[in-house]
């Protein structure tokens, strides 16, 4: 098996993705391991950003690059200084970019939590977590519904 060097792990901010931050964190930080947080700003698959050094955009960026800053000081301040972390924003669909950052990154594994929908909203909105598993070409770690009150909990 191979060593884990780097994790993905993508959020939209929610508190149930930082369960899957929380979980990339705690096995980072065992197997000496490098965390990516990554969070994709969803503007659809067909939307073409203008050049990113105009303003519109450029703010956007620089607004979502603050959040998760945010994010992860006020969810993750027990972790930050025992792991290695890089983080990233970008725009995009968000199950095709994890899958080509992870390719791109070089990650060995993707830790992510799901919302679980099920039903009619699973079919609307599909499940990033289901086309990121079905495309990726590393392991991926889902954090399912039944781990998420206790995980949550420590996230918080």
């Amino acid at each position: 098996m191979k060593k884990v060097r780097k994790i993905l792990a993508p959020t939209d901010l929610s508190d149930l993705s930082a369960v899957g931050v929380r979980y990339a964190m705690e096995m980072a930080r065992e197997l000496s391991a490098e965390v990516l947080v990554y969070r994709v700003m969803p503007l659809g698959e067909d939307w073409v950003p203008p050049r990113l050094d105009s303003g519109p955009v450029r703010d956007l960026l620089a607004n979502e690059t603050a959040a998760l800053e945010k994010f992860l000081s006020e969810k993750f301040a027990d972790e930050l200084n025992l792991v290695e972390i890089t983080k990233r924003v970008e725009f995009g669909a968000a199950h095709s970019n994890i899958v080509d950052a992870a390719e791109r990154e070089g990650v060995d594994m993707i830790i992510m939590a799901t919302h679980g929908r099920t039903g009619f909203n699973h079919i609307l909105l599909g499940s990033v977590a289901e086309k990121v598993i079905a495309r990726a070409t590393c392991p991926v770690l889902v954090i399912p519904a039944g781990d998420r009150k206790k995980a949550a909990a420590k996230a918080a």
